[in-house]
């Protein structure tokens, strides 16, 4: 039985939402602690992407491995500049 009610015709194969260029699709293993802080980190910020958050702490991580000091002590004293703007 064919119910027309559907007309997939038009329909493509593949993922329902396509990957933006410089993103790559993958599948990752995480401990559960792991993925659990990052979902509360993200809600506890009022919302966002846990994938997002990963994403952006791994890239700090690599940022900072090849950071020169100069850099690491200019990054390190403007947020400690900001944290203290806000203190006031």
């Amino acid at each position: 039985m064919i119910d027309s009610e559907y007309d997939f015709s038009q329909g493509k194969r593949g993922a329902v939402e396509s990957v933006p260029p410089g993103k790559t699709r993958i599948t990752i293993r995480l401990d559960d602690d792991i993925l659990a802080w990052f979902r509360t980190k993200v809600h506890s910020m009022g919302g966002g992407n846990y994938q997002t958050l990963i994403n952006d702490a791994l890239r700090q991580h690599i940022q900072q491995k090849r950071e020169p000091l100069e850099e690491t002590l200019r990054r390190v004293l403007r947020e400690e500049l900001k944290q203290i703007e806000k203190e006031k």
